[in-house]
């Protein structure tokens, strides 16, 4: 188990870095872990990247990837906190996890649930995401 937690920690490092990669690297490496409270902060610290629009696109792709409802949940929190342009890039990694090969499945299903949510910044997140997985298309 010490080297979970050491790629964890790296990857919690990465997240910090003044290296646009390192901090998309992090992005990546940390959306399995979303449901892990340091790992969640991290990651909604990561969608909403004041710095580089490709950390915010990439992350929301891997979680989007993972598809769970702690994954998804984060991004309905950085939904409902992004300005205009942060939410387009959101979006787009949303959309570019969706129109892969792998398709996230879980991502309409999360969607559903957290529309049940106890905190209002995450259903009116969550609801947005519906939208967008509506409006796609394949």
């Amino acid at each position: 188990m010490p080297e979970v937690m050491s790629a964890l920690e790296a990857a919690l490092a990465e997240a910090s870095s003044p290296s646009w990669g390192q901090r998309v690297r992090a992005g990546r490496d940390l959306a399995p872990s979303a449901d892990v409270p340091e790992a969640a902060e991290a990651l909604v610290g990561l969608l909403l990247d004041a710095e580089d629009t490709a950390v915010t696109r990439q992350t929301a792709e891997a979680l989007a990837r993972v598809g769970t409802v702690a994954a998804i949940r984060l991004i309905a929190l950085a939904v409902a906190e992004a300005d205009d342009n942060q939410a387009d890039w959101l979006q787009t990694g949303v959309y570019d996890a969706l129109a892969g090969p792998d398709r996230a499945p879980g991502v309409t299903a999360a969607c559903r649930k957290l529309a049940r949510d106890p905190e209002e910044a995450v259903r009116r997140g969550a609801e947005e995401i519906s939208v967008w997985t509506s409006d796609a298309t394949w």
